[in-house]
């Protein structure tokens, strides 16, 4: 056995062990986006005072770790708070696969009281849904839920108000696996088959949770469109009859849905985990240091105000939008020199712009395709709702000018925050019927799917 010390704190390995399994077993934060891959370099810490990636990093002596500080993720909920005491309170919950959203709300006046904002722990076993997926198959599904459970624990603990008899969530398929203790595995195979989709109550005692009494958990749609769908279509109005409206969920992943006051018609693109830096050479999460806006001729703004240490997701979609608008790059998304900087130490190379090409082409396609599998124009479509933790911070002029989102649409884009967690305050104040949107549902696999797949390519083009 050898001696790894983190953080002035001893652990013991045995020969040949992985560093990122100790740290994972440690709940010492830090990232691994890749899921352990050793792709996105993210997850390098010192040993013995020379960097080494963790998830590679075989122990065969004794050693000292230096980790280096995890992001402290700035999460907009667009919660309007009205600070009072309740006695009808109720705790509502999104779990997000980067970010969790913890609301303490008064059933009776119908209004959030509190708010709390955190790192999701699980962010250790892997930054997007199917690395986690993978964690549970290999591992089983009991550490991704402890590290959950104790973080609510926690996070419940700092409200002033901290005892009610019900607590809500909302969350993804997965997430809501994980959170019940339901081994997530089958979802990461065809024909990836949940566990459950139907809305849950379990004792709260069955969970770990401390505070709470019961726990009730909205419904899912399918396996890759969660109870956070679902919330955010019961938090907005059903368009005129005769028009429809778009709901696009930024996160880790982006799922998209189609729907009138008659139909929904939903599917989940394949973004990969673009907007929340995981793939983006100096990509990082909403925290301070990330380059949040950009402006051509080197003005950008950080969060925070602190230095600059990387882009985070609306960044991102500014440095974009500058390098189409003054040609840097052509319609292609070539890149002439080996990077474009930002500062001395931050910039975009060619392997990211693919990625973001990736990433707004699987959006934008998904869009048309469930247009055109519904057989309507932009004429019919009333709002284009833009959902997630950074949705009111897009410049949406920008996210038009790279191909993010369609062009007819700017003028109908409604941001929305937190859709999930601002559905689920609403469904807990006033108990609306989820299966009117459950049952009308209608999930289509850009996969599988001819149209998306013809619109995919098209569309991984720049207008320059």
């Amino acid at each position: 056995m050898y001696k790894v010390i983190i953080d002035s704190k001893t652990f013991f390995a045995e020969e040949g062990s992985i560093l990122g399994d100790i740290l994972i077993k440690s709940e010492i934060p830090h990232s691994h986006p890749c899921g352990g891959m050793g792709i996105c370099k993210k997850c390098t810490v010192k040993v013995n005072g020379k960097e080494e990636l963790s998830c590679k990093y075989e122990i065969h002596s004794d050693i000292v770790v230096e980790v280096k500080e995890d992001e402290n993720i700035i999460s907009e909920t667009g919660a309007v708070i009205s600070a009072s005491a309740s006695d009808k309170p109720v705790f509502v919950l999104d779990i997000g696969t980067t970010t969790l959203a913890l609301a303490l709300a008064d059933t009776e006046n119908k209004n959030i009281i509190d708010v709390k904002t955190d790192t999701n722990p699980q962010r250790i076993f892997g930054a997007d849904i199917m690395s986690r997926i993978d964690y549970c198959r290999k591992n089983g599904v009991n550490e991704m839920q402890s590290v959950l459970i104790k973080k609510i624990n926690s996070m419940l603990s700092r409200f002033s108000q901290n005892s009610a008899d019900t607590l809500f969530v909302s969350g993804n398929t997965v997430m809501l696996h994980i959170f019940f203790g339901e081994d997530c595995a089958s979802m990461g195979s065809a024909p990836y088959t949940p566990v459950f989709l139907e809305e849950r109550t379990v004792n709260a005692k069955e969970l770990g949770l401390n505070s709470v009494k019961a726990v009730h958990s909205l419904p899912s749609i399918s396996s890759f469109i969660g109870a956070d769908i679902t919330a955010g279509l019961n938090l907005v109005s059903a368009p005129l009859h005769g028009k429809y409206s778009i709901l696009i969920d930024l996160g880790t992943n982006a799922e998209i849905v189609l729907f009138s006051d008659e139909c929904v018609i939903c599917t989940a693109a394949a973004a990969g985990p673009c907007f929340e830096g995981a793939n983006i050479t100096c990509g990082m999460s909403a925290s301070e240091g990330a380059v949040c806006e950009y402006i051509y001729s080197g003005n950008y703004k950080t969060i925070g105000n602190a230095p600059a240490k990387g882009i985070c997701g609306t960044g991102l979609i500014d440095i974009m939008a500058v390098l189409i608008k003054n040609e840097i790059i052509d319609e292609t998304g070539f890149l002439e020199t080996e990077k474009f900087s930002i500062t001395e130490d931050v910039f975009i190379n060619q392997n990211d712009i693919r990625q973001f090409q990736l990433a707004k082409s699987a959006i934008y396609s998904g869009v048309l395709t469930l247009m055109k599998h519904a057989g309507i124009s932009f004429d019919e479509i009333e709002q284009l709702y833009i959902s997630g933790g950074f949705s009111a911070k897009i410049n949406i002029e920008n996210a038009v000018i790279t191909g993010l989102f369609p062009k007819e649409l700017k003028s109908r884009c409604t941001p929305l925050n937190n859709s999930s967690l601002l559905g689920t305050v609403k469904y807990a104040c006033e108990s609306n019927d989820l299966s009117l949107i459950t049952k009308n549902a209608a999930y289509k696999d850009m996969s599988a799917d001819s149209v998306f797949s013809e619109l995919f390519v098209e569309n991984m083009m720049f207008e320059v």
